[in-house]
């Protein structure tokens, strides 16, 4: 089959519910009035990186199990508006969900339910290897069920990418993700030591690439046995909610990949597309694209060293 997708994206589709509250921490009370209201849209981290990939030009298809419900629905049409092609493996235990605290200083506090995924849930493997080898590449959630599809896509031979979020490093879950992917991204949130992570999980494993972001105070790059370090980018806008930032990291450094570009370049990519990310509201979808990038790019910014 020839190659007609830049990248596949596997798992990660779900509906998320956004509160905006006055607080994060919240304290306990009897009850808050939300002023900016509770909303319900379609956009989890696949999605989020499938929609960040589109807007920046590249043909993406999109993977994951969904129920037959509503929220399935809000999925599906959000993938079908936006023209980016997504194949449904019926999901009996219904549409991933989540409710997201996202705080005046847009801090996010995200609350997974994880009874809409079953153990025995699987991808069909034909379906795997069909959509793989038709790509350049493939970007693995660590949503149920992608761990099983692993060997699967290693077999194709197509170069995999995963986000393992805010892994602290120990953590059994991630550890097949951490190993199996050619690029692997994660946040610094939960990890004492970054440094030591990044380099256990390219020693342990086949990464030739190990991102880890630390927000406001950028990113940290270990590719060749060199740690770089990632600059923050200025947003262009005031932030207001962090919700999809490393999802958007993820799709500028992969875009830059694709394209041939360095690392360093691919890194910048990345920290403008995050940057943007968090100026967006969460009850909002609006990555941004690849003229944007490339403009903004072509702005002055902090040298990465």
């Amino acid at each position: 089959m020839g190659q007609g997708t830049d990248v596949l994206v596997l798992g990660g589709a779900g509906v998320d519910t956004v509160v905006q509250v006055p607080s994060l921490p919240l304290p306990y009370a009897d009850s808050y009035m939300i002023e900016h209201g509770i909303e319900t849209r379609a956009g989890q981290t696949g999605d989020f990186v499938a929609l960040g990939l589109h807007a920046l030009g590249l043909r993406t298809h999109h993977l994951d199990l969904l129920g037959d419900d509503p929220e399935g629905d809000l999925v599906r049409a959000l993938h079908r508006d936006r023209g980016i092609a997504l194949t449904v493996v019926p999901g009996p235990a219904g549409t991933k969900r989540a409710v997201n605290l996202v705080g005046p200083d847009g801090r996010r506090l995200s609350l997974y339910d994880v009874s809409r995924s079953r153990p025995e849930d699987r991808f069909p493997e034909s379906t795997v290897r069909e959509l793989a080898r038709g790509s350049r590449h493939v970007h693995v959630a660590i949503t149920h069920p992608c761990a099983p599809a692993l060997p699967v896509l290693r077999e194709t031979g197509v170069p995999l990418s995963t986000d393992l979020h805010d892994w602290d490093g120990e953590n059994p879950y991630h550890e097949p993700f951490a190993l199996a992917a050619d690029v692997v991204f994660l946040s610094t949130a939960s990890l004492a030591d970054p440094e030591r992570t990044m380099r256990d999980i390219a020693r342990r494993g086949r990464a030739q690439v190990v991102v880890a972001t630390a927000g406001a105070e950028g990113a940290h790059l270990l590719a060749d046995d060199e740690l770089i370090r990632v600059p923050a980018v200025t947003p262009p806008a005031p932030v207001v909610d962090s919700n999809g930032a490393g999802d958007a990291f993820a799709a500028g450094f992969l875009f830059g990949r694709l394209s041939g570009e360095p690392l360093r370049r691919c890194a910048l990519y990345g920290a403008v597309a995050g940057a943007h990310a968090c100026t967006v509201p969460a009850t909002r979808t609006a990555p941004l694209g690849r003229d944007a990038l490339l403009a903004r790019v072509a702005e002055p910014e902090p040298v990465i060293r």
